[in-house]
C-alpha cells in the first residue's frame, strides 16, 4: 500500500501478511480523496475511521494535513500496526481496539467524516446498521458525511439519510448525509 499524496506523498508502507484485511486499492482510494478535497479542509477534519485495518484511509487523511483522527479496529494485530506506524510518521492517530458497533454506541464524539470499511461479506444490514447508528447517535457534526465502502452486491440507496454512491472497480462508496 501506499500513501497518494500529501506529505508522505509515495511513501509505501508494508503491512504484516497476518492481518485479516482487505485495503483500499490505490485508484478507488485516489477517486475518493478526489472528491473529498472539493469538499473539505483536511487540516480541520475530525475523522472517524471504522473497520480501519491497515490505516490505509487514516494515514492519507493524515499525509494531507489532518490532525484529528480517530481509527477504531476489533483485531488487536491491526490496531498495534497503526499505532507503530503513527508514531513513525508523526501522525496524529488515536487507535482504538473495539468493536465498531459498540465503539459507535458508546461514543460522545462527534465527527465531520467518518470513513467505514467494513467486510464485504456484510450482509446489507449489518452496512445500513452502521449508518442507522451514526445518525441515531448524532456523530456526526453539521455538513459532515458518512462513507462506506463496499462492494457492488449490497445496495445502500434505499437508506433515508443516503445521498451517492460511486464506483471505482469492485468497490462502491455510498455516501449519507444529514438531511
Amino acid at each position: 500500500m501506499r500513501i497518494i499524496s500529501g506529505k508522505y506523498k509515495g511513501k509505501r508502507l508494508t503491512a504484516p501478511k497476518k492481518l485479516p484485511v482487505r485495503p483500499t486499492t490505490d485508484m478507488a482510494k485516489e477517486a475518493l480523496f478526489n472528491i473529498l478535497n472539493n469538499r473539505f479542509y483536511f487540516d480541520e477534519l475530525k475523522v472517524l475511521d471504522l473497520f480501519s485495518g491497515t490505516g490505509n484511509i487514516s494515514y492519507e487523511f493524515a499525509s494531507r494535513g489532518a490532525k484529528n483522527i480517530t481509527a477504531v479496529d476489533g483485531f488487536p494485530g491491526c490496531v498495534r500496526y497503526i499505532s507503530k506506524t503513527a508514531q513513525e510518521l508523526e501522525f496524529s492517530i488515536s487507535p482504538v481496539k473495539s468493536d465498531v458497533f459498540k465503539f459507535l454506541e458508546a461514543t460522545p464524539e462527534k465527527f465531520d467524516l467518518i470513513f467505514a470499511d467494513p467486510p464485504y461479506d456484510f450482509s446489507t444490514e449489518q452496512f445500513l446498521k452502521i449508518a442507522d447508528l451514526v445518525f441515531e447517535k448524532q456523530l456526526l457534526l453539521d455538513d459532515g458525511v458518512l462513507i462506506i465502502e463496499h462492494s457492488d452486491q449490497s445496495n445502500l440507496s434505499e437508506h433515508h439519510q443516503f445521498s451517492e454512491q460511486r464506483k471505482y472497480g469492485g468497490s462502491i462508496f455510498s455516501f449519507f448525509e444529514i438531511e
